[in-house]
């Protein structure tokens, strides 16, 4: 795992580092874990510090290019570089002063930390120096290593998904992920929770980061799922819907390499807020997305695929020529044809597959510096020229040789 030898040199002796939370769970799963989670106890020094010390020494081994994030207010660092993340924080208790807000918190050992969390499968700690090194902690005995035994998610005290109502969405992102089943108690505590739509009482921020998460996990749809099936994603909002049916569809047209999955997803999601929507069509998911907190490069290119359907459809459905469909599809981003093939029949999907596989990559062997060393002046002719060259390539006019294109061109 990348950064643990580093992380295991720098514990070195001390006591009251441990490895915690997702990391142990998965490696006790035999998993690979997709980070690495620290908890370190603080030895008289103020809160936090010797969480800060570690995370710039693990910076500093790590590579020239891992900086610590550091948080001073919940002691907390996160150590990022190009081969992997590391995330440190100190132990501490905390207290909700009102229901859904960001807690209060201050220094605490490594059990009362332990119960702060948000399952018990997540409430295991293994130490990673000092004499108890390769021991493994819990807050509550034997239970939380029978649940993980046992595939069960089960909270740690009843008022917590009133205390952090997030919770329920990572309630839903670890069953879909874990295959895991949700204790008895903790199904009634959830049910109640999104009855009372608590999770209304947390900041868009906080929701947004959440479903980030489930939209980048490796089975995103089941994640997803999983939030429409405990009736979460229509308290994010009353119209946000998943069609498993149309991603499916939509995922199968869009390229590897080039497309973003993730995307796609949550274009899928806020689909029907665009439909039968008012001048402005994205206003309804912009507005969704801003205050979800989503960045505005990504904000912008699901609202594009996400309205993409009313706008393509009849071009993906009009005509056979390569030409026209370049024409009505090159501005498009990809996830956006994706989705409007899915949507726009069997003739639209095949126009969708067969531009995003196949007609995006044909290029010309000659630039607009060919026809400039020809003597066509500079302007707005030298792009014509090229486009008609290139419509002509497209509809098996012109062979793929460069002399030949550039007479085309000439001749435009």
């Amino acid at each position: 795992m990348p950064g643990a030898p580093e992380l295991l040199e720098l514990a070195g002796e001390s006591s009251g580092i441990h490895l915690v939370g997702g990391a142990v769970r998965d490696l006790l799963l035999g998993r690979t874990p997709r980070e690495l989670d620290v908890l370190v106890e603080e030895q008289g020094g103020s809160f936090g510090d010797r969480t800060a010390q570690l995370a710039r020494s693990l910076a500093a081994q790590l590579h020239a290019s891992a900086q610590p994030n550091e948080h001073e207010r919940f002691g907390t660092a996160i150590v990022r570089w190009e081969g992997g993340r590391i995330d440190i924080a100190t132990a501490r208790r905390e207290r909700y002063p009102l229901a859904g807000e960001l807690p209060k918190v201050g220094p605490a050992r490594i059990a009362e930390d332990l119960e702060r969390r948000d399952f018990t499968i997540n409430a295991i700690a293994l130490a990673l120096a000092g004499p108890d090194r390769g021991k493994l902690l819990t807050a509550r005995g034997t239970e939380e290593l029978e649940d993980l035994r046992n595939g069960l998610l089960r909270v740690l005290h009843d008022a917590s998904f009133i205390d952090d109502p997030t919770r329920l969405l990572r309630l839903a992102r670890y069953s879909a992920r874990l295959g895991f089943q949700v204790e008895q108690s903790t199904s009634k505590l959830a049910e109640r929770a999104i009855g009372e739509h608590r999770l209304s009482t947390v900041s868009g921020a906080r929701i947004g980061a959440e479903l980030r998460l489930a939209i980048n996990e490796a089975g995103a749809v089941q994640s997803v799922a999983q939030l429409q099936g405990m009736h979460l994603l229509s308290d994010i909002h009353p119209r946000l819907r998943l069609d498993e049916r149309l991603f499916s569809d939509a995922l199968e047209l869009l390229p590897t390499a080039a497309g973003r999955p993730e995307m796609l997803l949550l274009a899928c999601l806020v689909l029907p807020l665009t439909v039968d929507a008012s001048s402005d069509p994205g206003w309804e998911a912009r507005t969704l997305l801003d205050r979800l907190e989503f960045a505005g490069s990504e904000r912008d290119l699901v609202i594009a695929a996400a309205l993409s359907p009313a706008t393509l459809a009849e071009r993906l459905t009009a005509t056979g020529r390569a030409s026209v469909l370049r024409r009505g599809l090159y501005r498009a981003p990809l996830e956006g044809v994706a989705l409007a093939g899915a949507l726009a029949g069997e003739q639209g999907m095949e126009s969708a597959r067969r531009w995003l596989d196949e007609l995006r990559h044909i290029r010309l062997l000659i630039t607009g510096d060919d026809l400039l060393a020809h003597g066509i002046p500079s302007g707005p002719d030298i792009g014509r020229r090229l486009e008609v060259t290139l419509d002509m390539r497209l509809d098996g006019e012109l062979p793929d040789e460069r002399e030949a294109q550039l007479q085309a061109a000439l001749r435009a």
